[in-house]
């Protein structure tokens, strides 16, 4: 029997349960993520706190809706996060040495290779390939090498988000007898990382959602004119009697707040699903506006 595929998570959400109820909480969570194969939960140690991903808002409001409804327990939540991805416009050749001389032992490793761009359902995914001949890069070393690139994967270059749709290819290198070890070979790839998303053409990644909205045809007008606000494009229509539907396709990080407006552009008789569709890359300004306000959090931190 062919396994099902499971789509990875593209929207997030900190919830934080009240001091007292963790039991109950811990309790829930368990049921949930057993009832369905897209919800995922992790704990957060950087912000202390619990993180719910799934594949939409409405996913994700209904759980924490339950959480209050069947388990007594109102979390206080935070505002849900898109998964914008890091990648790469074209392959990148890098060539990273890390070397640094201390009182004793030192630490030396460099690393050749390039990271290839992964593309279709591939590009949400990482890859790490060793292409190494030879003794260069002893083989003890590339599990230094792949761990530098998957830190660096949770960690992105740009804009603090995630890096995919990339596959790290390790060509070449060099170590040194004594100076070498696992962890500078790890720092190594780091850099090497850093490098590559430095010398090459780095683009944010957003989900997009397959979107299609039953209204009366009265207010057709107005919520065509709203996709579009939203960075949608109108892939088809359909009429039937008093309806019309609009099938489109929205950045998710564009949905956020739409059942309301929903509402209100059609005096509440407009109705909408949603599903994932495919990762696109991320409108010029609202890249720029990412990255910047990544530059911004890292000033403050200083």
């Amino acid at each position: 029997m062919e396994s099902m595929h499971v789509p990875d998570p593209v929207i997030s959400l900190a919830v934080s349960p009240p001091k007292g109820d963790q039991d109950k909480f811990s309790k829930a969570v368990q049921r949930f993520v057993k009832e369905d194969p897209t919800f995922h939960v992790e704990y957060s140690l950087e912000g202390k706190e619990t993180i719910f991903s799934g594949m939409g808002e409405l996913q994700l409001d209904i759980y924490v809706e339950r959480l209050k409804r069947e388990y007594g327990c109102e979390c206080t939540v935070g505002r849900p996060k898109v998964a914008i991805r890091e990648t790469l416009a074209e392959p990148v050749k890098f060539d990273f040495q890390h070397k640094k001389q201390t009182g004793g032992h030192g630490q030396f490793a460099r690393v050749i290779g390039e990271l290839e761009v992964l593309t279709g359902e591939d590009q949400t995914k990482v890859e790490f390939l060793d292409e190494t001949v030879g003794t260069n890069v002893p083989k003890n070393f590339m599990p230094g090498i792949k761990k530098g690139f998957l830190d660096m994967c949770d960690l992105g270059v740009v804009s603090g988000h995630k890096i995919a749709g990339v596959r790290f290819v390790v060509q070449d290198g060099a170590h040194h007898d004594v100076d070498s070890s696992e962890m500078a070979f790890r720092i190594a790839a780091r850099g090497a990382v850093r490098q590559a998303f430095a010398k090459g053409s780095t683009i944010l990644i957003e989900p997009v959602m397959a979107v299609e909205i039953s209204v009366p045809t009265e207010f057709q007008g107005v919520v065509m004119s709203g996709i579009s606000k939203r960075c949608g494009v109108v892939t088809g229509t359909r009429g039937q009697e008093d309806y019309f539907t609009i099938l489109a396709e929205v950045p998710l990080n564009d949905m956020f707040g739409y059942a309301t407006d929903l509402r209100s552009q059609t005096q509440g008789k407009g109705e909408f699903t949603m599903e994932y569709v495919r990762y696109q890359v991320c409108y010029p300004d609202k890249q720029a506006e990412l990255i910047r306000q990544y530059e911004a959090t890292l000033g403050q931190k200083k």
